[in-house]
């Protein structure tokens, strides 16, 4: 049986091979998208379901009437019958597999039964199965029967074998190549990251896909039931990788989490680029994420010489020696959110053995296979149409998958999830606003209980001796009418001290009770262990530089670190502030200090544990907050007032280094430019701390006493912290610039 015969039993629909509608598109539309709507000698195929132009009949009619202006199709002025009998011919050829329209001959049983024989060596269907192949959980939904019989039939793409010069031999699927490497999926499963001088010989093959001789049909009537996006994965385990030891111990060179090691240090033991040689530092390789957003706030992971990044709903898996792309998933943005997750911000991934972590804009926890990017289960965290959001990466603690949720200024009700990285399943979550009836509910006197967000946006730290995950809450809502919310307004504006396994709280420490000024706690909580003490630091947005007994949650120490603060004279022997009057929010504006956007903010702070200096960006700024009456919607911020710059009293951007024995100030960079939302910082054992200033400059500062060393202008704003890793035996540092990943390595002698 013949292509076009194939397409006749399998995609035989009412009306769809009316002979004037036939004629008509072979007579006008064949020279350019071939007799399958697969595309021609002179233009693109139509049957990409997943990114059509043309998504409904009656769309098909317009396209064909008025033509693509500027895209190199014509208007075709032809009586309104003849219009309606091409478009009718096209849309069957469009019709997806699943779709009722779509006629096909075959039993789906039997074709479940071979399928099962014959491909899930190759093909992933809901997260189960392998993945040489392409993952057919939604082929159903996304291509014609016609296209599923045609690649059944012969498979596309070539296999290669690839030979090194030191005789070893490799055979499978060629993810990228160019003149300078190659990347190629072996057929057992593994990636193998070449450089050109390695190779011998890479020679292509026939396709690793064994054409189906016989039972297509039946094939295809199973694969046209394969339509939903998988969920709980039930039954899968995490294959081979990165286990979670060497996440908590990295393997050196690697960047295996958001802030590099689980304590949130953001320092690196690496030191081939280091004081003494940072002038030979330079660019290497860029990769800019197309489409996306300006101003990226991903860090990137890098595990096994694979480099992760992330714009919103998309992750990119690149070969981390030379930026090449070795795959990329992607989702098309949620229309309709309400706050930063509608602004397009994603921070980042998780890893664990053979998967990869990310959450999507409208609050979905997706793992995909690291090899390839195919999603293995995905699961719903909360409705998005009710404010919610996700713009944090997750955090993986032994066997599990912590995530959390955005929302912080739109009346969602914040909470923090474990899910199982084998199934999704979830396991526990923590919620940061209490219920009505809880004891923790007496501190919220009035209505706003039901809307009282205290987000966990930021990715938390973990420390395996006590044994506890440390995360960062967010403001209360509304945020500068705190007239339905009297009290203390537990558990936002707080580092909550969590049993990982059970999601138990162990201690709570809150910075800002009755937060009436938006100042998040969503600061890095990092872990630090000095002179035999665990502890906890924070320099918050309030003003004050913490350090926390990291076991009990009692604050030993409380130091302004900012010039600029009337809110409170200090931090009392309880813990709590000793406040200063006249800094609410009134009707007509009151002045207060720090401001809205915080003394300090989410941007990454360093530790380097040998000199017991933590680094961090501070803002001498004030603003002037105002408050009103309001009530929550869905799809609308609940701020309950307003903001504006408190002109008179500037906003200089500096950088500190504070010594965490004493909570003073041992030195800083005055006049980094720009506003506290920026880049961060890294420290390394090479004695360097890496920032980007307000100014478009990336920076390399003496880590002991904070001289400038070395610079790179890249023209662009800030809004993602630097990392540092291994690749082909050398040092490199990374930062998102812009939507361009920039790397930097030491020039080659």
């Amino acid at each position: 049986m013949g292509f076009r015969a194939a397409a006749l039993v399998l995609v035989a629909g009412l009306g769809l091979w009316a002979q004037p509608g036939k004629n008509g598109y072979l007579a006008r539309c064949v020279g350019c998208h071939g007799e399958d709507g697969s595309g021609g000698g002179h233009g693109p195929g139509f049957l990409n379901l997943k990114a059509s132009r043309a998504a409904t009949r009656a769309q098909v009619s317009e396209v064909i009437r008025n033509g693509i202006p500027g895209g190199g199709m014509p208007a075709f002025a032809l009586p309104p019958a003849e219009v309606e009998a091409i478009a009718e011919y096209t849309w069957g050829l469009k019709t997806a597999a699943a779709g009722k329209e779509a006629i096909v001959e075959g039993d789906a049983a039997q074709g479940a039964r071979q399928f099962a024989a014959q491909c899930t060596g190759c093909h992933m269907v809901r997260g189960a199965g392998g993945i040489l192949g392409p993952d057919l959980t939604t082929v159903g939904r996304d291509r014609t029967p016609a296209q599923i019989a045609a690649a059944l039939r012969g498979g596309k793409g070539a296999s290669m074998t690839v030979t090194l010069r030191d005789g070893r031999v490799f055979k499978g699927i060629a993810k990228n190549q160019s003149p300078f490497d190659l990347q190629l999926l072996g057929a057992d499963g593994t990636l193998h990251l070449l450089r050109t001088a390695q190779v011998a010989s890479a020679v292509a093959g026939p396709s690793l896909m064994t054409p189906v001789r016989g039972g297509i049909g039946d094939l295809v009537a199973y694969l046209r039931t394969l339509r939903e996006p998988v969920g709980v994965a039930a039954g899968t385990t995490v294959g081979p990788g990165i286990s979670f030891a060497e996440i908590a111990q990295p393997r050196a060179g690697d960047w295996p989490s958001y802030n590099g090691q689980l304590s949130g240090s953001r320092f690196s033991k690496l030191d081939q680029i280091r004081t003494s040689n940072i002038g030979k530092l330079a660019p290497q390789w860029m990769f800019t994420l197309s489409g996306a957003p300006g101003g990226l706030q991903t860090t990137p992971v890098v595990v096994d010489g694979v480099m992760y990044v992330t714009s919103v709903n998309e992750v990119y898996a690149l070969d981390a020696g030379t930026g090449r792309e070795i795959w990329h998933f992607k989702r098309l943005r949620t229309k309709g959110m309400a706050g930063d997750a509608a602004s397009g911000i994603n921070r980042g991934v998780a890893v664990l053995g053979d998967r990869v972590f990310v959450a999507t804009d409208h609050a979905h926890l997706l793992a995909l296979h690291r090899a390839t990017g195919q999603v293995i289960w995905e699961v719903e965290m909360a409705d998005y149409r009710q404010n919610y959001g996700a713009t944090g990466a997750p955090l993986v603690v032994n066997d599990l998958v912590i995530a959390g949720i955005s929302g912080g200024d739109e009346g969602v009700r914040g909470f923090l999830d474990a899910y199982k990285a084998s199934t999704g399943e979830r396991v526990w979550r923590f919620w940061t606003i209490p219920a009505r009836g809880d004891k923790e509910a007496e501190t919220w006197k009035g209505n706003a209980l039901e809307h009282g967000c205290g987000t966990t946006w930021l990715t938390g730290t973990y420390d395996a001796e006590t044994g506890l995950l440390y995360w960062p809450t967010g403001n209360p809502c509304p945020d500068y009418n705190g007239d339905e919310r009297v009290g203390d307004n537990l558990y936002t504006d707080s580092v909550v001290a969590l049993d990982p396994a059970t999601g138990k709280l162990r201690w709570h420490y809150q910075f800002t009770p009755h937060d009436v000024h938006d100042w998040d706690a969503t600061e890095p909580p990092v872990l630090a262990d000095l002179d035999g003490k665990k502890l906890l630091v924070q320099a918050n947005r309030n003003g004050f530089f913490y350090v926390l007994d990291r076991v009990t949650g009692k604050v030993l120490r409380a130091e302004p670190f900012v010039k600029k603060l009337t809110w409170a004279s200090g931090i009392g022997a309880d813990g709590r502030p000793i406040l200063l009057p006249g800094n609410e929010p009134n009707a007509a504006g009151q002045r207060t200090c720090p401001s809205v956007a915080g003394a300090a903010n989410w941007t990454s702070t360093a530790y380097d544990g040998r000199t017991g200096l933590y680094y961090f960006f501070a803002h001498e700024s004030c603003t002037i907050y105002s408050k009103r009456a309001e009530e929550w919607q869905a799809g609308q911020s609940f701020y309950g007032g307003g903001t504006r710059n408190s002109a008179a009293d500037g906003g200089a951007k500096l950088l500190k280094a504070v010594d965490i024995r004493t909570g003073k100030v041992a030195w800083e960079i005055p006049d980094i430019g720009g506003s506290i939302l920026g880049s961060g910082v890294m420290a390394t054992a090479g004695g360097l701390l890496f920032y980007g200033d307000g100014r478009g400059a990336f920076v390399a500062a003496d880590a002991a006493n904070g001289k400038l060393l070395w610079h790179f202008n890249t023209g662009q704003n800030w809004r993602a912290g630097p990392m540092t890793y291994l690749a082909d035996e050398r040092q490199f540092v990374a930062i998102a610039a812009g939507n361009t990943i920039v790397t930097f390595g030491l020039v080659r002698e």
